[in-house]
């Protein structure tokens, strides 16, 4: 145990956690030379979707060996939107790396999981990464970073916390800003200043393990992944599952270790058996979910469970109810969605799902949380249709109330006028301006969840796609009025059929178009979005009438402006209360919930 570390690495999104654990595992000589990993980057990111949107979504177990040390790494999300991931993965860990870039500086993420580590009495080490850039400050950070110790510290022992310079990228660290060649100073710092486990030494009481984390393979299956706190687990053994459930009462299931696994790279080594302090994978513990405890003797003691802030952000999943529907998708009924949804609840312990109708409602973090969800599906080949999201309120003695985020904004000066109108629209607080290094201006606002619906995409046109904004929940406050999206009417197909250039041609002059010629429509698809605030059917499926007089070459060739593909997030954020999101594996298409253009007016005049 006195050779073992367990360390999380923590930040907010984009300031290097895991180039750094690049860094760690290539220096600390886990792969061979010639082995392909040693040319790659952002190693540990290994979904899809963390390579194409840049960022990790979840936490990842791996270990390298220094100096006779073994050291657990853990690698966290930075997006607020996954801070469950953090949250459940502390568990494990002994001590932090906290990473801060050396021009922003600690961020909303920053504040965030640096609270939760410290409340765990989790030692910190702080790494002033990307001192490269040219508007790098790193005295004044230096400064905020003290600053946030001094406001988030339980203890004065925290506000004692060793600081290391850093450029990940090129792997490189130093007490100073003057850097060595590699990233020995990180390595001894987790040796040195990172305790030991903290375990409890009463062993004859029987092991214990907290589940923080489950994978799967096709070979093997489950595996349930934690720190073990007491004792030793063996191959084989007969232990105990533990589950709290509501109140004080205690689940108690009884199961036996089919193999025990510890971590080397990025691969499992088969042990015989594994003692208190290390973080370790089971296999054959088919009922262990996340929070439960697996222990062993006469009398098993459940650890507690891993607490989580609530959801703040709701949406509705079910089955696709189009007239294409099932024409794309592997996956299409009720019952697939829900069994899906149920397994995604195993790992993703931040959501709550709960029935609504055809479907469920599907409660999370934030909007890019849910995103990466149905997106998931998707891939996957599922077939559904989503509402738009959300705000999940709670009520507190007879009042209602909506939980507010601290939300950080960076544009350059030119676009301050734009950024200030668009969070006046919205009702925003605001908190402080400045002026950075850089002379770029930064906005603290605070801003109620529902309000932050959409609002990534409307800054991100406004100012040409150079803001830099991140969120974080705050808390609730009493709700005064509740936040009505404002936009223009929709257009609306008028039958089903094919798109054709002639029709689109036509009714581009009405507004933007979302969709090109030659694509299948149905009547209540929406095509575009109107120049004007009411809704808009048309004909987009009309054809030229071709005669004697009319001929495909007498009006010379239509030239189409090119429509506007949305994203999986553009199309949410586009989405109003009554309208749905068809998803499929091929296609994403808008539409409104009542289809038939008569009775979606007559139920218009009745609300």
């Amino acid at each position: 145990m006195q050779k073992i570390r367990n360390v999380a690495i923590i930040a907010h999104v984009d300031h290097g956690k895991t180039t750094l654990v690049d860094g760690l595992l290539k220096q600390s000589h886990t792969f061979r030379d010639n082995q392909a990993e040693m040319s790659q980057t952002l190693i540990m990111d290994s979904m899809d979707q963390e390579h194409e949107r840049g960022i990790t979504i979840t936490a990842k177990q791996t270990a390298v060996y220094y100096n006779g040390y073994k050291i657990n790494i853990i690698d966290t999300p930075g997006h607020a939107d996954f801070s469950g991931e953090v949250e459940r993965t502390l568990n494990m860990a002994d001590g932090v790396l906290l990473i801060v870039d050396a021009q922003e500086g600690p961020m909303p993420q920053t504040k965030f999981v640096l609270q939760k580590a410290l409340s765990l009495h989790l030692k910190p080490v702080v790494v002033i990464n990307k001192i490269d850039k040219p508007a790098a400050r790193i005295e004044e950070v230096k400064d905020e970073i003290s600053d946030l110790f001094l406001e988030l510290a339980t203890d004065e022992s925290q506000l004692n916390y060793p600081i290391y310079y850093a450029i990940a990228r090129d792997g490189k660290a130093g007490k100073t800003t003057e850097l060595d060649d590699d990233l020995h100073v990180i390595f001894e710092s987790i040796i040195n200043d990172i305790p030991e486990p903290k375990v409890d030494s009463d062993a004859e009481k029987g092991a214990q393990l907290l589940v923080a984390a489950l994978a799967a393979d096709n070979y093997l299956g489950k595996y349930a992944i934690g720190k073990i706190f007491r004792g030793k687990l063996k191959k084989g053994q007969q232990v105990k599952v533990l589950r709290n459930l509501t109140g004080s009462d205690l689940q108690t299931i009884s199961a036996k270790i089919d193999r025990i696994f510890t971590y080397r790279g990025l691969g499992k080594e088969e042990v015989e058996e594994a003692a208190a302090g290390d973080i370790v994978a089971l296999t054959g513990l088919t009922d262990a979910n996340i929070g439960d405890t697996i222990a062993t003797g006469d009398n098993p003691e459940a650890l507690p469970t891993i607490e989580l802030e609530p959801p703040t952000l709701s949406i509705y999943i079910g089955p696709n109810t189009s007239p294409l529907k099932g024409k794309e998708g592997e996956f299409t009924t009720s019952r697939q969605i829900a069994e899906r949804l149920e397994r995604e609840l195993e790992t993703n312990i931040a959501l709550k799902i709960t029935p609504d109708g055809l479907g469920y409602k599907v409660s999370g973090r934030g909007e890019l949380h849910l995103s990466v969800l149905i997106e998931t599906m998707r891939r996957e080949g599922y077939e559904l249709e989503a509402g738009r999201p959300e705000v999940v309120y709670r009520e507190v003695n007879g009042q209602l109330e909506e939980p507010i985020e601290s939300l950080s904004i960076e544009v350059d000066s030119e676009y301050v006028g734009a950024v200030s109108q668009e969070m006046g629209i919205r009702k925003a607080e605001l908190k402080s301006q400045e002026l950075t290094s850089s002379g770029s201006t930064r906005f603290t606002y605070e801003i109620t969840t529902a309000a932050l619906i959409g609002l990534r995409n409307n800054l991100l046109t406004a100012t040409k796609g150079t803001v830099i904004m991140s969120s974080i929940p705050s808390g609730y406050k009493p709700v005064e009025s509740k936040y009505k999206p404002e936009r223009n009417g929709a257009l609306i197909s008028f039958e089903d059929g094919v798109s054709t250039a002639y029709a689109l041609d036509a009714a581009q002059a009405r507004g933007v178009l979302y969709i090109p010629p030659q694509v299948p429509v149905y009547q209540g698809m929406i095509v575009g979005l109107s120049n004007k605030k009411d809704d808009l059917d048309i004909n987009i499926c009309r054809e030229k009438q071709l005669t004697n007089m009319r001929t495909h070459a007498s009006d010379g060739a239509i030239q189409l402006t090119p429509y506007t593909q949305l994203s999986l997030e553009q199309c949410l954020d586009f989405l109003l209360d009554d309208e749905l999101l068809e998803v499929t594996p091929k296609s994403l298409r808008l539409r409104k919930r009542q289809l038939d253009p008569i009775k979606r007016k007559r139920e218009n005049r009745q609300n």
